[in-house]
């Protein structure tokens, strides 16, 4: 059971940092999360808490992170196989919209 909210986050491109209700600053590697560190800034920046600030959700990306697992230091646990799909999938969608900017 998560004690613990998240008030505020920041993400860069470098560290994806969270500071709790109990007053604690937390701050994980991005590249403990592949879909973030695939992620544009601009995709980055748009989550919102859920769960009652017990987890982050970012819809763009398909990512969802909670506070335990920030807490106790926990990396996506994410298969190499569920990832690759992901980017295949992502990177077909972008050749999309980059053709249609060209018509």
């Amino acid at each position: 059971m998560c004690m613990w909210n998240v008030t505020t986050l920041t993400v860069t491109d470098e560290l994806l940092t969270a500071e709790l209700s109990d007053g604690r600053t937390i701050s994980a590697p991005l590249s403990w999360y592949p879909r973030l560190c695939h992620g544009t800034a601009e995709e980055r920046e748009d989550w919102r808490l859920i769960g009652g600030g017990r987890g982050i959700h970012w819809q763009q990306l398909d990512e969802d992170i909670s506070v335990d697992n920030l807490v106790f230091g926990r990396p996506s646990t994410e298969s190499q196989t569920s990832l690759k799909r992901w980017l295949e999938i992502r990177n077909k969608g972008q050749n999309i919209i980059s053709d249609r900017s060209r018509d």
